[in-house]
């Protein structure tokens, strides 16, 4: 299923990097997002990532899944570097923390997105590509 690229925000900077989603058709397939042991983000089993420039792939299991367009206005540079950095920290990482709400936030406040009770997610490894 399309997601439309208003609905994701990819952030830099934490480590790993994270994919923010608002009204994603995979939000209640997610688990509850919880801190595994050690404070450490939980892996969310049998979901994959595929990032790249054009487009990102949340895979889970079963039929749940989303494609999200990456490069929303071609040719803007800025933009373009923005998402390869993002797409280049998810291959350094190993995959990325998604994080889904119910709805984007007009502004996003992360201490209420990591202790509000509808967050659902954890970290999705990148997917092996033969």
């Amino acid at each position: 299923m399309l997601l439309p690229p208003e609905n994701a925000h990819f952030v830099t900077g934490p480590v790993p990097p994270l994919l923010l989603l608002g009204a994603a058709p995979v939000h209640t397939g997610l688990p509850a997002l919880a801190d595994g042991p050690d404070g450490a983000m939980p892996v969310c089993v049998g979901w994959t990532l595929v990032p790249s420039l054009v487009m990102c792939v949340v895979d889970g299991p079963g039929g749940a899944g989303c494609v999200i367009p990456t490069l929303t206005a071609p040719g803007d540079p800025e933009e373009a570097a923005h998402i390869d950095a993002w797409c280049a920290a998810v291959e350094e990482a190993g995959g990325a923390v998604v994080v889904s709400l119910d709805a984007m936030p007009e502004q996003v406040d992360w201490a209420e997105v990591f202790g509000g009770d509808t967050a659902r997610g954890g970290f999705v490894p990148l997917a092996a590509l033969a």
